[in-house]
């Protein structure tokens, strides 16, 4: 988005971005697709991360398990993106080890580490309880929350998302429009399969995450996630037992919600 128009939301609140911002937003998105529709994913990051149409773009990645495959194709495009990274501060170590040694051997160069800072934890979730007693807000104080800051001086961001992870996925566009905040997501494996995603893991001698390998198909903070059983879905290991299955950041009709596998 051009810089006016992010600084006047960043003055009035991103839940006002006015009508005429997103008619011309919306027309910018469906330029890029036109533009991108019959590319391949690094053309369309190529395009993202040079296209003015675009904005100034980061990438937000959870170094889960297929996290490495997008963060290469963006580190081959060009290193110095912004990666954004939540760290909970309940992550798994292999998590924080992984994160490491990925952004070392890619040579990512501008990796950031987002936490909630340690006031706000004291002051909202002293014990650490939260995540036991009210899962959805430990989402939103140690993830949403400190994204939504990060995310504040771009204009948009790219996500890890595909068309097979869900019924909703299944028309996702290479971009699209966060209309609550007036930022553009861009989603360069949007046609990807699973089996594309391993595959370029395995041609490119990527590093897995240590976890995989010990029954964590799906990676999130260490309290909430859990090993999966031969024959469940990936993500039955994500919030076990609770009537919880997303974490909140990415948004739907104005509205914090997460679909699918992490980015």
């Amino acid at each position: 988005m051009p810089r006016d128009t992010q600084a006047q939301r960043q003055e009035v609140g991103q839940d006002d971005v006015g009508t005429a911002d997103l008619s011309g937003l919306r027309a910018r998105v469906a330029a890029l697709n036109a533009r991108y529709r019959h590319h391949g994913a690094t053309a369309v990051l190529r395009g993202a991360l040079g296209d003015p149409e675009a904005g100034r773009i980061a990438m937000v990645s959870s170094f889960g398990a297929e996290s490495v495959a997008l963060l290469h194709l963006v580190a081959m495009v060009d290193r110095a993106t912004p990666v954004l990274f939540i760290d909970t501060r309940l992550l798994f170590a292999e998590t924080l080890v992984y994160q490491q040694e990925v952004a070392e051997r890619l040579g990512l160069r501008d990796v950031r580490i987002l936490k909630t800072d340690r006031e706000t934890l004291d002051a909202r979730d002293p014990y650490g309880a939260l995540k036991h007693s009210d899962p959805d807000a430990c989402c939103a104080l140690r993830k949403t929350v400190p994204l939504e800051e990060a995310l504040s001086g771009f204009d948009g961001w790219i996500t890890g998302r595909k068309r097979y992870q869900s019924d909703g996925r299944a028309a996702l566009d290479f971009f699209e429009l966060e209309e609550a905040t007036g930022r553009i997501k861009v989603n360069p494996l949007a046609h990807w399969s699973r089996e594309d995603v391993q595959a370029y893991m395995d041609e490119n001698r990527l590093p897995r995450h240590p976890l995989v390998r010990e029954g964590y198909p799906s990676i999130g903070c260490a309290p909430c996630t859990s090993r999966v059983a031969p024959g469940e879905d990936p993500r039955a290991g994500r919030w076990r037992g609770q009537n919880k299955d997303e974490c909140g950041i990415h948004f739907v009709d104005g509205k914090a919600v997460r679909q699918g596998a992490s980015t």
